[in-house]
C-alpha cells in the first residue's frame, strides 16, 4: 500500500501512546514545512488503514489539531493545513552561514556567479532579449505539437541521441546555411538547451582549471563568463569598440576567445571585416579556439549582413553557437553549436554526461516549425515590426533625447544602446534613464570592472513604437528638471 504522508510515519507497539505518537509527528510535519499551507490531509478511513489503527483514533488527532490551529476543518471536505510561520530560525547564524558556504567550490562563493534577481516591470518596457509574444503563430505551435504528441503515443519510450534528434540537426543546419551563410551538414551540429548549455559544454570539453585563459568582451554577456569561469579558465577581459572586439589587445597565451560578431551583447556593434580577419589569424597564429555566439544575429536592418566567424573560418577555429529564444521565445530553452569536425565526439560525450539528452517533444516541433517554413515566415513578419519600433527609438534618441544620449551604430538585434554624452554627468542622467525607460540597463551591468563608462540600452522587443515615442518624450521632460 502507497504511503498516505509524504514522509513516513511511525507508531509504537503500545496502543496506549498512538493518538500522541500520531499527533506529535503530523504537528512536527506542519511545522517543518513537509505538510504544506493548504495541503488536504487524507482521509482519516485511508489513514487508518494504512497505519494499521482504529478511525476514531485518527479522527481524534485530527480534531485535536484543528482546535490547536494547526488545521482548517471543512464541511464535507478534508482538513487543510492552516497557514503560519512555521519552526525556522527567520535568520541563520552567522556560524551556520560559514558552516554552510564552506562547503561549495570556490568558484560558486564568487559574487559575480549569482544571477541577477528578477525585475518587477511593466508589460510594456525597453528590456533587452525578450521578443514580442503578441506576434507569435502559436495557433500553428499548437497544430504542431498536437501531431508530435499523436505521434509519440503510438511509438516506444526511449531515449534521444544526445547530440540531438537527427530531423532537428537537418533543419538547424538548413536554416543557418540559408539565413546565415554558416557552412554545415547535420552531423556538424549539436543541439543545447539554449545558448547557455552550448557555452557550459565547451567550456567544460576545452577548459583546463587554473590553466587556460579565456579572453571576453568587456562589457560583455554575463552568462557566457560565469560559463568559463565555472570551468575554472582564468578570464581575460577585452575592451569594445566601435568595431568590435580589440583583437590587438589579445595576449599571445590566449586560449580561447568568446566573442558577439553580429551584434555585440550589450553594446549593439558589429565586428568589422577587418577586426574578423585578425581575429581569425590570430587564433591560426597562435593555435587558439573562437567561440561565436550569434547574439541577435537573425533580425538585420540594414545592409547585406557581414559574413559569419565561422563562414570565414578556414582552419576548423570556430565553435557556432545560436539559439531560438530571440528568433521564437525564451521558453523553448533550444539551442546549438555548429563545431568543427575534430571537437564533435568530445562535445557529445560531455553533452551525454551533463544532460543526456535534450527534451524530445519540444525538438520534434522545432524541427517541424523549421522545416515547413514557419520559422522563416515568422522572421520575415517580425523584420518590419522590429524595424518600426527601431526607427522610433533611434528618432526619439536623436530628437528629443540629443542633448545627453549619442546612439551607437547598429544594424541587427533587438536592443539600440546610447553613450551619455557628457561622462562626467553620467551619475545624475542614469539613474533618470533608468526610472523613465523601465527596462533598460547600463552596461556598467555587464562588465568585470567597476570603472567602466556607462552606456545605456534600450530593447524593444516587447514595446511599441507609440509607446517608446511616449516613454522618451517623458526621459526627456525628467532630464531637464
Amino acid at each position: 500500500m502507497e504511503p498516505v504522508f509524504p514522509f513516513p510515519v511511525n507508531l509504537p507497539r503500545h496502543h496506549g501512546k498512538l493518538a500522541h505518537e500520531l499527533h506529535r509527528q503530523l504537528r512536527a510535519a506542519i511545522l517543518d514545512g513537509r505538510l504544506l499551507a493548504h495541503a488536504s490531509l487524507p482521509a482519516t478511513r485511508k489513514v487508518a488503514e494504512a497505519l494499521g489503527v482504529a478511525r476514531n483514533t485518527v479522527v481524534a488527532v485530527y480534531d485535536l489539531l484543528i482546535a490547536e490551529g494547526y488545521l482548517i476543518p471543512r464541511k464535507g471536505a478534508k482538513p487543510q493545513v492552516a497557514e503560519f510561520a512555521r519552526r525556522r530560525p527567520s535568520k541563520p547564524s552567522r556560524a551556520s552561514v560559514g558552516i554552510d558556504e564552506s562547503r561549495f567550490a570556490p568558484v560558486w562563493r564568487t559574487p559575480f556567479m549569482a544571477p541577477s534577481p528578477a525585475r518587477v516591470l511593466p508589460e510594456r518596457n525597453f528590456r533587452l532579449g525578450i521578443p514580442d509574444h503578441r506576434h507569435f503563430p502559436h495557433d500553428v505551435w499548437r497544430r504542431l505539437m498536437a501531431q508530435t504528441l499523436r505521434k509519440s503515443s503510438r511509438e516506444q519510450f526511449a531515449y534521444a541521441p544526445s547530440q540531438g534528434l537527427p530531423a532537428l540537426r537537418e533543419a538547424i543546419a538548413q536554416h543557418v546555411a540559408f539565413a546565415r551563410a554558416v557552412a554545415c551538414t547535420a552531423d556538424d551540429v549539436i543541439v543545447t538547451s539554449g545558448a547557455q548549455q552550448a557555452f557550459d559544454l565547451i567550456a567544460r570539453l576545452l577548459v583546463t582549471p587554473g590553466q587556460t585563459k579565456v579572453a571576453v568582451e568587456e562589457p560583455g554577456y554575463p552568462p557566457v563568463r560565469a560559463a568559463f569561469a565555472a570551468a575554472g579558465a582564468q578570464l581575460v577581459p577585452l575592451p569594445v569598440d566601435d568595431e568590435g572586439l580589440c583583437v590587438e589587445r589579445l595576449p599571445d597565451d590566449v586560449r580561447i576567445i568568446s566573442v558577439t560578431p553580429s551584434h555585440q551583447s550589450p553594446t549593439g556593434v558589429a565586428m568589422s571585416l577587418r577586426r574578423r580577419s585578425a581575429l581569425l589569424e590570430f587564433a591560426r597564429r597562435h593555435h587558439a579556439i573562437i567561440v561565436e555566439d550569434d547574439y541577435d544575429g537573425e533580425f538585420r536592418f540594414g545592409d547585406r549582413p557581414l559574413d559569419a566567424l565561422q563562414t570565414l573560418d578556414r582552419d576548423a577555429l570556430v565553435f557556432y553557437v545560436g539559439t531560438f529564444s530571440k528568433s521564437m521565445f525564451p521558453s523553448l530553452r533550444k539551442g546549438f553549436v555548429v563545431a568543427p569536425a575534430w571537437a564533435r565526439s568530445g562535445l557529445i560525450m560531455v553533452k551525454h554526461c551533463v544532460d543526456s539528452h535534450c527534451d524530445s517533444i519540444t525538438q520534434s516541433v522545432l524541427a517541424a516549425f523549421i522545416r515547413d517554413g514557419h520559422l522563416a515566415r515568422h522572421v520575415r513578419r517580425m523584420r518590419p515590426i522590429y524595424a518600426e519600433r527601431r526607427d522610433a527609438l533611434l528618432g526619439g534618441l536623436h530628437r528629443e533625447l540629443s542633448p545627453w544620449l549619442q546612439p551607437i551604430p547598429s544594424e541587427a538585434g533587438l536592443h539600440l544602446a546610447a553613450r551619455i554624452r557628457d561622462p562626467k554627468l553620467a551619475s545624475k542622467i542614469m539613474p533618470i534613464v533608468l526610472r523613465f525607460a523601465a527596462g533598460a540597463e547600463s552596461t556598467a551591468d555587464y562588465a568585470m570592472a567597476c570603472d567602466i563608462e556607462p552606456v545605456v540600452t534600450f530593447g524593444y522587443g516587447v514595446i511599441g513604437a507609440e509607446e517608446i515615442t511616449a516613454a522618451l518624450i517623458d526621459l526627456r521632460r525628467a532630464l531637464k528638471e
